[in-house]
Parts: structure tokens; sequence; C-alpha cells
């Protein structure tokens, strides 16, 4: 009587578990909300020199352009010129919006534009910083008092990171809060997600971590530029995304730590209690002999598990087949997150207003979540990964030549569709990459596996913002750089075995020998005889090991 068996008799999917999901859903703003707050805050219209006109002789004038860093003044005659450093602008503020390059009310003005414009990339980037150290620190924080009270920690931490960056006025305090920030960018969601797994059926399970989460992430990032703009100022929209965070106090009142968990902890008569509370919620009656022979099922499982000497992460570091795995598994970690966070991000200077590209892009969401659902069960893992991280390369190659090419006046429409293709193939390749990673990586190791992928896939991305930076010497830069990069992580991902409808492998002895043979041009919807031989041939390779 596993867990599983235990829950079906409990309920897998009645009113708690609609309760778990509403409350996921809740979650998934609250996410969106704090990740998306670095773009909102961040944005910088375009911008002209104010001159010092006190500096000016009455029958002198001065030439500034857009996006200029100084002002030529000049006589009549032109018997004078004269070149002056830009200490002030006049911004083009969307709905007079003001956010951290353009606000004019506190003192001291930052104006982070033109010479100073590094010191916002700079500050960005340490929320990358933050969110590596994080997801080790509120990792183990879960494996110490629990995944609940980690998660209701993680996202109280982030939302109070955003609170105090309202009231910085320097870039050393600037970057201190956004490291506050970053500390639950990744962990705040990843626990809560562990909790709704756990507790859904397998039946259900694709509804709650897609649907749900399509839905819900995508209602916080379409209605926040729209409440930034509302507020005004981006320090009024810092208060307003981190105060909803406080809700999560009450999730420990409707919801139950991980049984799982629990049953790690050798802690079977909580987690037998959690059970029974969910079938009391689901209007479920539950003999005491099921719970019975659910301890003792866990108890001989944890004895036997006591007696045999376990797997460990480095371990994946020592046999070849698993190394080249792993290695590539970190490369492509690394791609897949920069290049998301840069095409959700890059959606200025093309014609539409920030604002709004933003907020109608955030719709990709969805059919992104759709698209994983329908095709990943029909070409494949691998295929997905491959396909999503090519095709996004041709997209935002394209979007970055026409904006070379094109005038945004003339062509906003098109190059804003542009951006919106490109920000959903980032949404596809960054959630299979989830998946796929947890499917290669041997279930002994996987957990620790995942979690230090992911460390390194978020401290990578500390790059991103100086990727979009570049941007500030050539509009397609990050575009043409973003596409390389994407292009290469598609190349590794036909390296990697495909695990479709494969028995996964448990141990490190059975990653080792996971899909010897498969030729890397394998694809399951191309050829379905291929597989079953590759499978045979994992069989009797496994079988080797063990004898």
């Amino acid at each position: 009587m596993d867990l599983q068996s235990t829950l079906e008799k409990c309920g897998n999917f009645g009113p708690y578990q609609i309760t778990l999901l509403v409350l996921y859903g809740y979650s998934n703003i609250l996410s969106s909300l704090h990740y998306f707050s670095q773009s909102i805050i961040s944005f910088t219209p375009s911008h002209r020199c104010s001159p010092p006109k006190e500096d000016f002789p009455r029958n002198s004038t001065y030439s500034t352009s857009l996006l200029t860093c100084s002002v030529i003044q000049y006589n009549e005659d032109l018997s004078s010129l004269r070149d002056y450093k830009c200490t002030s602008w006049d911004f083009e503020r969307e709905s007079n919006y003001e956010s951290v390059t353009t606000e004019e009310n506190f003192r001291p003005k930052l104006e982070w534009v033109c010479d100073d414009a590094y010191k916002l990339a700079v500050g960005q980037s340490f929320f990358f910083i933050g969110s590596a150290l994080g997801t080790i620190f509120f990792g183990y924080l879960a494996d110490r008092i629990g995944r609940l009270p980690a998660c209701v920690l993680s996202t109280l931490t982030g939302a109070s990171g955003d609170f105090f960056t309202s009231f910085v006025g320097s870039l050393p305090w600037f970057c201190f809060t956004r490291f506050i920030s970053g500390l639950s960018m990744d962990t705040q969601y990843v626990l809560m997600y562990i909790l709704v797994f756990e507790y859904l059926s397998p039946q259900h399970r694709t509804f709650g971590l897609n649907i749900v989460l399509g839905i819900f992430y995508c209602i916080g990032l379409v209605i926040s530029p729209w409440m930034a703009i509302w507020l005004g100022n981006w320090r009024s929209y810092l208060w307003a995304a981190s105060l909803p965070a406080l809700g999560t106090l009450l999730f420990p009142v409707f919801l139950h730590e991980s049984a799982e968990w629990l049953l790690t902890k050798g802690e079977f008569d909580k987690a037998v209690r959690n059970l029974k509370s969910v079938a009391k919620f689901n209007g479920r009656q539950v003999d005491d002999s099921v719970f019975d022979e659910f301890i003792k099922h866990y108890r001989e499982k944890l004895k036997n598990s006591q007696n045999k000497s376990s797997d460990t992460f480095m371990g994946m570091l020592r046999t070849p087949r698993l190394r080249k795995f792993t290695v590539i598994l970190f490369i492509k970690s690394m791609i897949v997150a920069m290049a998301f966070d840069i095409l959700s991000r890059n959606v200025e200077g093309v014609g539409i207003s920030p604002f709004k590209l933003f907020s109608y892009s955030g719709l990709c969401y969805l059919p992104a979540g759709l698209t994983i659902i329908l095709f990943q069960n029909k070409i494949g893992r691998k295929g997905m990964a491959c396909a999503s991280l090519f095709v996004g390369a041709i997209i935002t190659a394209v979007t970055g030549y026409l904006i070379a090419t094109l005038d945004p006046a003339d062509y906003s429409i098109l190059l804003g569709f542009m951006v919106c293709l490109g920000r959903y193939g980032g949404v596809v390749a960054y959630d299979s990459e989830t998946q796929y990673a947890a499917e290669i990586i041997p279930t002994s190791v996987r957990g620790r596996g995942v979690a230090n992928i992911h460390v390194v896939g978020n401290g990578f991305a500390f790059f991103s913002s100086y990727v979009i930076y570049l941007g500030t010497f050539y509009r397609p830069l990050p575009s043409l750089l973003i596409s390389f990069v994407l292009l290469i992580g598609s190349g590794l991902c036909l390296t990697l075995p495909e695990t479709l409808n494969k028995q996964l492998p448990q141990t490190l002895d059975e990653g080792e020998v996971f899909a010897k043979g498969e030729k890397w041009y394998f694809f399951p919807c191309f050829s379905r005889r291929q597989q079953t031989n590759c499978s045979a041939s994992q069989l009797e390779s496994a079988n080797k090991i063990t004898k």
C-alpha cells in the first residue's frame, strides 16, 4: 500500500485538490509578478538630452536628437561649436509612468542612461546571483523543515526584497535588495509545484501542472504592466506586487505538508494524519487497516534503503555517458535560462509601447503549455527540446534582422508579432527542458541533479542583463546573440537520449546504459522499429550489469 494507492482511497481529485490548485494558481500569479518586476521597473523610454540653458550664450542655439548623450551648442554663424555632456534628460514617458531611469520626484534621481546605463544591468544581474544561492539555501531548508514552510518563507523573502527595493536611491543598495529579491525566484514556484504533483492523481497532473500554470501565470503577466501604469511609479508598483505575498501566510491553514517528505524523515504518524485529513476534506471513509498497511510498507522500504549504498550526484560525473549527459544538461540549462529571460524582457524599441507589448506577449504562456501537451508525447522529449530551440533561434534571428532593416514606426505590428513569437518559443523551450532533464537523470539522484541544473541555469542568467545592454550599441545585437546560442542548444539536444515510452533509469548503473546504441537522429515519430530495438538493447545491457 504505497502513497499513490493510499491517496487514491483518500481522494486524489476532490475538494482538497481543487483547493490546492486554486492556491497553486495564486502562487503562479505571485511568481509572475515577482519575476518580471525587474522588467516593469526598468523600462527606459526614448529620451533627449536636456541642455543646461543657463550656460548657453543668448545668440547661440543647440541641437539634440533621440537617445543622444550630448548636446551640440553653436553660434548662428557657426563660428563656434561646443559639445556638452548631458546632465539631465527629457523622457517620452508612457502614460506618465516613472521607471527607475525616468523618476523625477525622488532625490537623488537615478537616471541610469547613457554613461550610467550599465548600472541598471549591474543591479538587475544581482537578482540572478540571488536566485542561484536561493535555490541552494531554500532547497536545503525544504529538506530540513519541510516543503510547505520553506515555500512560505521563500515567497515572503522575495516579496521583502521587492518591497525594500522601492526605497533605495543608490546602486549598492539597489544591488543588495535585488539580490534578496532573487533568492526566491525559483523555489517559491518549485516547492508549490511539488505539493501539487504529490497530492494530485496522475490522470489530472497534466491539467494541474500545465493548464493552471498557463492561465494564472499568464494573468499575472497581462495585468502587471497596466497595474504599473495605473499606479504611475515603479516604487508604488513594487509595493503593490509584493504585498499579495502576505496571503501565503494562510497556506498552512488550508494545505498539508508533503507526505512523501514526512515518509523520508520517518515521521509516519504525521503522514497518516495528513492523509486522514485529506480523506475527511474529500468526504471519504478509509479503514484504519489501510493506513496500517501503508505504515508497514514504508517502514520496510526505509529499512531496506538504509542497508543499501546510495548513489551520489558526483557519481554521475565518474562514468563516461552520464558525465556527457550531465555536462550537456548543464550547458542546455544555461542557454535556456538566459534566452528565456532575454526574450521575455527585450520588448523595447520595436515601435510599440513596451507595456502593451509585454502584456500582449504574456498571452503566449497558455498556447505554449498547450503545445507541450499536444506534441511532446508524439515527437518525443528530444524532438520537443530540439525543435523548440531551433525554431526559437530562427524566429529570434529574423526578428533581429527586421529590427536592423525596418523602421519601427512603420512596421511596429510586424516587429511586435515577431517578439511575441520569440517569447512563445522561449516558454516552450523552458518548460519542456525541466521535464526532459528530470527523466534523463536517474531516480536515485534526480532531486539533487535537477536542483543543481537549476542552480547553474539561474546563475548563468546573470549575463542576461548585460546581453540586453548590448542593444544600446546595436539594437539587433541581443537577438542575434541569443539566436546563435539557441542553435548551439538545439544541436546539443541531438546528443541526448530519447526518454519517451521508455523505462526511466533508477540507478547510476541503469543510467549509464540507458538508450545505449541509439542514434543521434532517432525520433519516436519517425522510427517505431528502431525504438523497439533500442529498448531491447538497453534491457540486454542492464541484465549484463545485474549479472
